[in-house]
C-alpha cells in the first residue's frame, strides 16, 4: 500500500441543529486499505461516511481525495461510490440495466458498457442473469447487483454503509470473503460502516472505533483487540472483565505485579508505562482464562492461579460460557472445544489460570485515541 493517503479527513465537524454528530474527526486512509468505522447507533459513523461521499457537507474541517480538496463537491462529481444498505436497485430495470446505469449516465459507448458489465458480472458470479429483474433475485443476488453497479465505475473510494446487515449468517460470511477478494482483484480502497464487531475484525485492515462523534481508537483489528485504549473500546470490541488494579512493582522489561480485588497477579506491561503506586483497570479477556478442577502441579509456568466457584454455565455449541466468583468479584470465562470439557455445575470449586499478558489501562482513560 502507498505511504501517501488517498483520503484525508481533517478536523471535520458536522451538526444537525443542536446535535453535534461529528466533533472534529480526523483520519487518513491509504490506497488499497479496507477501513471500518465501527460503533453503536448514533456514534457518527454513517454521518462520517456520508460526509466523505458528499451527501452531507461538513460545518468545519476539510476532506481531501488524492490530495484534492473535495469540500462542497456533489457526490456524482466525486470519484467515490456509495453502496447503500437497502441496495437502491431500480425495480423496472433488469440486472444489466441496473449494473450499467452509471456508465450510461456518463455516456459510455454500448460496446464498452457491455464489456465492462460482462467482466463485473462474471467476477461476482452473476453472469447469465443479465435479463432478470430485482424481484426475481434473492437478497444475496440483489446485493451483488448493487455491488456490481458500484464496482463498474472503478471508483477511487468505495463506501459501504452496513453492507451485510440484511443478510443471513451464512450469506454474511460468504459476502465478507467476496469483499476481500474484490478488493484484491481491483486494488480498491474501501471504507465500510458497521456495528458488528465480528464483521469489522474479519474484513478490515484498520478499524476506527467511534464514540459520540469522534474516533476513540484507530488501529489494526489485532492491535485494538489486544491493546484497547479505553474501557469503551475493550467492551465494544469483544467482551472483557475489568478489575481495579494498583501496580506494586515493575522492572525495565515490563514484568510487573499488580494488586486487584481478587488478589495479586503477575502481569507484563510492555505496551504502557506504569510505575509503582499507579492505579488502572486490568482487562481480562474471557477466552484467555483457563478453568481446571485440579490445581496445576507447576504454578510458576501457568501464569496466575486463583481459586473460584462456578456460578453458572451456558452451553453454546462451540463454547461454554461460565460465570465464576472469586471473593465478591464475578468474572466471565469462555471455554473452547466443549466436547473436551464437561459442563461444570454451579457450586463446583475450580482453579483459574490467568496469563500474564493482561492489558492495563489508566483508570481515568475514557476518551483516548491510539494508532498502530
Amino acid at each position: 500500500m502507498s505511504e501517501e493517503p488517498i483520503l484525508q479527513v481533517k478536523d471535520v465537524v458536522k451538526k444537525f441543529g443542536p446535535v453535534t454528530a461529528l466533533s472534529g474527526v480526523s483520519i487518513d486512509v491509504h490506497r488499497g486499505e479496507i477501513v471500518c468505522f465501527l460503533g453503536p447507533s448514533g456514534c457518527g459513523k454513517t454521518t462520517l461516511l456520508r460526509v466523505i461521499g458528499g451527501f452531507y457537507s461538513q460545518d468545519r474541517g476539510d476532506t481531501y481525495l488524492d490530495g484534492k480538496l473535495i469540500n462542497g463537491i456533489p457526490p456524482e462529481k466525486r470519484d467515490t461510490v456509495m453502496f447503500f444498505q437497502n441496495y437502491a436497485l431500480f425495480p423496472h430495470m433488469n440486472v444489466y440495466e441496473n449494473v450499467t446505469y452509471g456508465l450510461k449516465v456518463r455516456k459510455y459507448r454500448k460496446a464498452e458498457m457491455a464489456e465492462k458489465a460482462r467482466e463485473i458480472l462474471t467476477m461476482i458470479q452473476l453472469d447469465g442473469m443479465e435479463g432478470r429483474y430485482p424481484n426475481q433475485l434473492s437478497g444475496g443476488q440483489q446485493q451483488r447487483v448493487a455491488l456490481a453497479r458500484a464496482l463498474i465505475l472503478n471508483p477511487k473510494l468505495l463506501l459501504l454503509d452496513e453492507p451485510l446487515s440484511n443478510l443471513d449468517a451464512n450469506l454474511r460470511a460468504y459476502m465478507r470473503d467476496e469483499i476481500i477478494k474484490i478488493r484484491e482483484k481491483l486494488n480498491l480502497t474501501i471504507i465500510f460502516v458497521t456495528h458488528d464487531q465480528e464483521e469489522a475484525i474479519s474484513i478490515a485492515d484498520k478499524i476506527a472505533v467511534m464514540r459520540e462523534g469522534d474516533i476513540e481508537q484507530i488501529g489494526t483489528p489485532l492491535h485494538i483487540y489486544r491493546y484497547p485504549a479505553s474501557i469503551y473500546v475493550a467492551d465494544f470490541l469483544g467482551s472483557a472483565n475489568f478489575l481495579d488494579a494498583e501496580v506494586i512493582n515493575t522492572d525495565d522489561k515490563g514484568n510487573s505485579e499488580i494488586n486487584t480485588n481478587i488478589g495479586k497477579m503477575k502481569i507484563n506491561l510492555t505496551m504502557n508505562k506504569f510505575k509503582p503506586g499507579d492505579r488502572g483497570k486490568a482487562i481480562l479477556r474471557p477466552e484467555n482464562i483457563k478453568v481446571s478442577l485440579n490445581e496445576p502441579a507447576d504454578k510458576s509456568s501457568k501464569g496466575n492461579v486463583l481459586e473460584a466457584e462456578i456460578l453458572k454455565g451456558t452451553y453454546l455449541g462451540a463454547t461454554i460460557m461460565y460465570e465464576v466468583k472469586i471473593d465478591n468479584e464475578v468474572l466471565t470465562v469462555e471455554i473452547r472445544n466443549p466436547k473436551e470439557n464437561e459442563l461444570l455445575a454451579p457450586g463446583d470449586q475450580v482453579y483459574l489460570q490467568i496469563p500474564e499478558n493482561i492489558h492495563l489501562i489508566e483508570e481515568d482513560e475514557s476518551k483516548n485515541t491510539a494508532s498502530q
